[in-house]
């Protein structure tokens, strides 16, 4: 009896759903770890099984199955409130004290002067304050709101995502719901961009996005979007110069220049805007001007992000002044992105003086963007991309796995799976913690990363393209 591969993968993938549903219901939180560990595993294997069986579906049926899985992994992520971040409760307070006519930046949520929005999904009483998610205020006061004590932190527009959502319900399960259309408007962005391709499911079944960008509601997956969309846009200019190309390069660099207004991170996919820009302006140069268009239009692209980027401050710049920088210089010497911090940069400094570390990673940083813009892929900008905010990720060794969703999305643009290993070191950091464990996870993914590389080096000049796209993923 043969069985068809389309059924079998839609089973795994059903299967996936079916673990993670159980991941989020039994699994565990924050405050109750160890059963995570199990389950986190459990949905990695079946995820890459479905992969795996993902390979033997016809084409034609790729896109359908895709999607469908995409859809029924990010409903699991809706199951239960959020089980391993409390982000989402701030989310909610700022959309709630921008509603009510303050900055967002203006006051700290323990603030007295916003003690009339305190309500009891957000300052809960009568419990003991003893949940996973819960802390006292400097005025006793119990709140699941964390860092109460802080001004917030997100950019303008993830501000205004926050206030978009007040209406529907002042409740962390409308941020939810939005990350899981986002996860989901993600998938179909990526099946747009690759025209339908396998690899658009190592972002749509990835079990972090179910955790990171659903159940978790990170705002990241805003950024997300808007970065893939203007990626992919950016991969479809044509012509050597002229109004279509330039109107297309500035586009996508509004995309990208809002999604670094959402979460500053995917400012780091920018050098992907000017992939081979050093190379084909020398080449269009040599060759009579040809390269001088998509040189130019990468440099709009990236003035034009910067434009978008300022002007989505402007308005808050003017109701709270430098208060917009809000708790971000505070949070990078907090997590150690500073000169003698000890929260980062492990892979260096397991090799490095601590006073040379940052040095080294700004030279490391600098290194790779050099790369992308002398030897990038035009017409693949999201490979540029990847290869910079990867490498980013690498370098400082972040412990919150959802900085990575950028790189899950990136790596399913370019088919390049091995990224993964990024986000998921940052998940075991994240879950347990110590420069060891940094040092360890991020060795590991590193030289994942380094290995899947050297094997397409070595397969060169590559097989032909129906069976590259059988291995991508």
């Amino acid at each position: 009896m043969t069985v068809r591969p389309a059924p079998l993968c839609a089973l795994a993938v059903a299967a996936l759903a079916g673990c993670l549903a159980l991941t989020f219901t039994t699994g565990g939180t924050l405050g109750n770890r160890p059963p995570l560990y199990g389950w986190y595993a459990a949905d990695a294997l079946l995820f890459g099984v479905a992969l795996l069986l993902l390979r033997r579906v016809p084409q034609r049926q790729v896109a359908r199955l895709v999607l469908a899985g995409g859809v029924l992994v990010a409903a699991t992520g809706l199951l239960v409130p959020p089980r391993t971040s409390d982000d989402a409760h701030r989310y909610v307070w700022d959309g709630r004290v921008q509603a009510s006519g303050v900055s967002p930046y203006a006051h700290a949520p323990q603030d007295p002067a916003l003690a009339p929005l305190r309500d009891p999904g957000l300052f809960p009483t009568g419990d003991g304050c003893r949940g996973w998610d819960e802390r006292r205020t400097a005025d006793g006061a119990c709140t699941r709101i964390n860092r109460p004590a802080v001004h917030t932190i997100y950019p303008p527009l993830a501000e205004a995502w926050f206030l978009a959502q007040y209406p529907f319900g002042d409740r962390v399960r409308t941020a939810q719901a939005a990350g899981a259309l986002l996860a989901v408007a993600t998938t179909g962005v990526l099946l747009a961009v690759t025209g339908g391709r396998r690899r658009a499911a190592l972002w749509a079944w990835c079990p972090g996005v179910a955790v990171w960008a659903v159940n978790d509601a990170h705002v990241d997956a805003l950024g997300t979007l808007l970065t893939v969309a203007g990626l992919g846009l950016a991969a479809r200019r044509k012509g050597p110069a002229g109004g279509a190309l330039l109107s297309g390069a500035l586009l996508s660099g509004v995309l990208l220049g809002a999604a670094t207004a959402v979460k500053l991170l995917p400012g780091l996919a920018l050098p992907g805007l000017l992939s081979g820009a050093l190379g084909g302006a020398a080449d269009g140069v040599a060759g009579g001007g040809g390269g001088r268009g998509p040189f130019r239009a990468g440099l709009g692209a990236v003035g034009a992000a910067a434009g978008v980027f300022a002007l989505c401050y402007l308005p808050y710049v003017l109701l709270s002044g430098a208060g917009v920088l809000g708790y971000l210089p505070g949070y990078l010497r907090e997590e150690g992105y500073r000169q003698g911090g000890s929260e980062r940069f492990g892979l260096l400094r397991a090799v490095l003086p601590d006073r040379a570390v940052p040095w080294a990673a700004g030279l490391l940083l600098a290194a790779l963007v050099l790369h992308v813009l002398r030897r990038g892929d035009p017409r693949r900008p999201w490979r540029g991309a990847l290869l910079v905010t990867g490498g980013a990720l690498l370098l400082a060794g972040p412990g919150y796995p959802w900085y990575g969703l950028p790189v899950v999305a990136l790596a399913a643009l370019d088919g390049r799976w091995e990224w993964l290993a990024v986000p998921a070191a940052a998940q075991v950091l994240y879950l347990t913690g110590g420069a060891q464990v940094q040092q360890l996870a991020y060795g590991a993914a590193l030289l994942t990363v380094l290995a899947a590389a050297r094997g397409r080096a070595r397969r060169a000049p590559g097989p032909a393209p129906a069976a590259a796209e059988m291995t991508e993923v």
